[in-house]
């Protein structure tokens, strides 16, 4: 019998979020924080710092984070095989019993349901109770340092975006250059995060922008408020 070869994009889902989640914040993050010192009458060097600061520390910060939490994660799943793994050991017939009524309950009658536990238990006693009583398999796992890397490199490519732009703009137009390249890099980003998860791209990109452009535009009025109030 041919071995079943196809591929869902559930696989995806552990690096495809870091990936979105440090892009994302690391476009608006990032102009943002540009936007509300140019808005506040900064000068050049001043916005730049502010851009390369926000780049390094964000995207230290990103990587740092998302390795702690999925390390959690992962060490939740470790107890949880070390559990299963004692538990088969110790308990077997109530492993077994178990595994019978997890597919009585999805339709089949106690003999096949039990012959069927018995002959998965017997070629992989482990792997089966993991994938049916806890969800866990070789893909989902957790995966703490491709999290971290992800994030950490995604945050600081979308970062980069928004400072170039205020990097080449010229003073007057340095504003708008830094939002109409947000806008273009959140637009692009919701469209490719779709389609790389298989979804229509119209609702996620939506979410993206709008969510960036709402960030940015208090933002940057909390720099043009303090910065006439300095002023």
């Amino acid at each position: 019998m041919a071995r079943h070869k196809e591929r869902h994009l559930s696989h995806r889902a552990g690096w495809l979020r870091a990936s979105v989640l440090g892009a994302n914040d690391g476009i608006i993050s990032t102009a943002a924080l540009i936007l509300g010192v140019a808005a506040s009458d900064a000068s050049r060097s001043a916005v730049l710092t502010a851009g390369i600061a926000g780049l390094t520390a964000g995207s230290m910060a990103m990587g740092l984070g998302e390795y702690v939490s999925v390390s959690s994660q992962r060490d939740t799943e470790r107890a949880d095989i070390a559990k299963e793994i004692w538990e088969l050991e110790h308990t077997p017939e109530r492993e077994l019993a178990e595994l019978t009524a997890i597919y009585q309950e999805r339709g089949l009658s106690h003999e096949l349901a039990r012959k069927v536990a018995i002959e998965l238990t017997e070629h992989d006693a482990l792997a089966t109770h993991l994938t049916e009583e806890l969800g866990i398999t070789e893909e989902t796992l957790a995966r703490p340092l491709q999290a971290a890397a992800t994030s950490m490199l995604s945050f600081a490519v979308g970062a980069a975006l928004p400072l170039i732009a205020a990097a080449i703009a010229a003073q007057g137009s340095r504003i708008i250059a830094t939002l109409l390249v947000s806008l273009v890099a959140l637009i692009a980003l919701g469209i490719a995060g779709a389609r790389v998860g298989g979804a229509a791209p119209l609702r996620p990109t939506l979410r993206v922008v709008l969510g960036g452009a709402v960030a940015m535009a208090v933002t940057m009025a909390i720099g043009k408020l303090l910065g006439t109030a300095v002023a």
